[in-house]
């Protein structure tokens, strides 16, 4: 019932955007080819998703697929937009026309008017906004990667650590990289922040350990700053989103995985806290496996802060912002600065500062992109390195975190 329901919707879809070319073209070969386009690529993703090999996982394939799909879909629902609220207006007039003639009898002999040129010329104007943007978020925007910069004021940071600066990247899923010299250009982006620390917070591939191969090197340019990388795993870290022929190679994959962070120079804390220190002054990084409110639940805040003061300053690393807003800012114990990710801010918004800052994804998570702070206790939502699911970013794009840690109250 659920595949008609969607067959059904997209073939709506399709006649709505038939009906606009036809209204804006007679040339019959205009509109066959149009058809048949649409045709062949329907075609493309269904066989490439009835064909999905859920021991293999995502692949170039589908993301190629979805993005055929988008590319396509997108601009047809602002055509459909269009196109539906003509109708509405259509059926009006008709109504209208045909209470006239049978009650004053006017003589109208057509009560349905004709679509209006005009309003699919104008739907069709407009639908390649969206379609220009995800044609750029696909070879362009997915690796338009952009370094944001934070301060961030606390009363009772160390003194030896005023204008600390740590930089965050989140997000790698290393198996969807299709271009090593965007890559390498986004290490040397992350190695010209004049950094003291560098914390990852998860998902460094989509499932399989061995997508990282190609692209260890790569990382392990990171430069290691002064005081140490530190890192967590994501929910995609664990395997949990393919079948696996057994347990005992689902578990080995997860060792690989937990072994490419000591590859790439990460000391990656799995619910396990560190201290780094500075002029007789310390820090807490606390690093807890992934706890999302609807995703895997293995991260454990106390088992990762039992060696970790009441009145230590704590750096929080934990992939989900779920788990900020569901148990880190109420803790009795205060988390100062919690950095996460995976929500990639859907990938997809529109961001002007000042003005306008909107994406789907905050629909489901209330922290989705950015800082957030409450009471005092902070939360840094990075946007994500690389890209998942779909092929390309629009209006959100890969970030490069750098915070810089103050002592004192934030100036008025």
């Amino acid at each position: 019932m659920r595949w008609l329901i969607l067959i059904f919707l997209y073939v709506l879809v399709e006649v709505y955007a038939y009906q606009a070319i036809k209204t804006i073209t007679k040339n019959h070969w205009i509109q066959i080819g149009s058809f048949i386009i649409s045709l062949l690529i329907l075609g493309y993703v269904i066989y490439v998703f009835a064909n999905y090999d859920r021991s293999v996982g995502p692949t170039k394939y589908t993301l190629r697929a979805s993005a055929l799909l988008l590319l396509t879909l997108v601009p047809k629902l602002v055509l459909v937009l269009f196109m539906f609220g003509e109708d509405i207006i259509r059926v009006c007039v008709m109504g209208y026309r045909y209470l006239s003639t049978t009650f004053f009898e006017n003589g109208v002999t057509q009560y349905l008017p004709d679509r209006r040129k005009f309003i699919s010329q104008m739907a069709f104007g407009i639908a390649a906004v969206p379609f220009a943007g995800l044609l750029y978020g696909v070879f362009k925007g997915k690796y338009n990667f952009k370094v944001i910069k934070h301060i961030v004021y606390f009363d009772d940071l160390p003194n030896a650590f005023d204008g600390f600066r740590v930089t965050q990247i989140s997000d790698i899923h290393s198996g969807s990289f299709d271009d090593a010299t965007k890559i390498e250009y986004a290490v040397d982006l992350i190695n010209e922040q004049k950094t003291d620390l560098l914390l990852f917070t998860g998902d460094i591939v989509n499932t399989m350990a061995k997508e990282m191969d190609e692209w260890i090197d790569t990382f392990k340019r990171i430069k290691t700053p002064e005081f140490g990388k530190f890192s967590v795993l994501g929910n995609h870290d664990y395997g949990e989103y393919v079948t696996w022929p057994s347990e005992e190679e689902k578990n080995a994959n997860f060792e690989a995985i937990k072994d490419i962070h000591t590859k790439i120079d990460f000391n990656l804390l799995l619910n396990d806290s560190a201290f780094i220190e500075k002029e007789g002054e310390r820090i807490a990084i606390v690093g807890v496996e992934n706890w999302g409110h609807n995703f895997k639940k293995a991260g454990d805040l106390t088992k990762a802060s039992e060696k970790v003061d009441k009145e230590d300053f704590k750096i929080l690393l934990s992939h989900d912002p779920s788990h900020w807003e569901h148990e880190v800012k109420k803790h009795d114990d205060q988390y100062h600065l919690t950095l996460s990710g995976h929500t990639h801010g859907f990938q997809f918004g529109i961001e002007i500062p000042g003005f306008i800052r909107w994406s789907p994804v905050q629909y489901v998570y209330k922290q989705w992109a950015g800082m957030y702070n409450e009471e005092g206790r902070y939360l840094n939502v990075n946007r994500g390195f690389g890209f998942h699911a779909f092929p390309g970013r629009v209006g959100i794009w890969p970030e490069i975190t750098v915070i810089e840690l103050r002592k004192g109250a934030k100036p008025s």
